[in-house]
């Protein structure tokens, strides 16, 4: 019982990090101005710069 306990809890812990990674900088942020649009698999931002991002864009 203490395993299944235990799993569970890892478990969630698991999933709720990997939901709270998903909220941190996005690509572009701050002074970029934010996503303008794809080329390639790489962000453009709006002030015209390739974001450094490791992030594919789609």
């Amino acid at each position: 019982m203490k395993n299944i306990l235990g799993l569970t809890f890892v478990l969630m812990f698991a999933f709720t990090s990997t939901a709270e990674a998903g909220k941190g900088r996005q690509p572009c942020s701050g002074k970029k101005g934010g996503i303008s649009h794809c080329q390639g698999t790489k962000f453009v931002c709006k002030n015209g710069s390739i974001s450094a991002s490791k992030k594919i864009c789609r």
